[in-house]
């Protein structure tokens, strides 16, 4: 994986934003008395938007883990500039 470490913090803070937001309305929806469409529709919107935060989270996630492997190895990220025998 190929994500800067700017791209991999932006993911992991679309997670938790995500969690955050929808699983307070969760619990907000949880103590009123709506209708049952509403509670399915607004159930069904915070499975899919928690799963894609949850994505997005574990593509930052690896994003991070791999530009610290590309920074505890230095030169192998990089092709070699010496010159080859031909």
């Amino acid at each position: 994986m190929r994500l800067s470490r700017g791209a991999s913090w932006m993911l992991l803070a679309l997670c938790a934003w995500s969690l955050w937001v929808w699983l307070t309305r969760i619990w907000i929806m949880a103590g009123q008395d709506v209708s049952a469409g509403f509670l399915a529709v607004h159930t069904a919107l915070a499975v899919g938007s928690i799963a894609f935060g949850l994505a997005a989270g574990r593509l930052g996630w690896l994003g991070l883990r791999a530009a610290r492997a590309r920074e505890a190895a230095p030169g192998t990220d990089a092709p070699s500039r010496e010159p080859t025998e031909v």
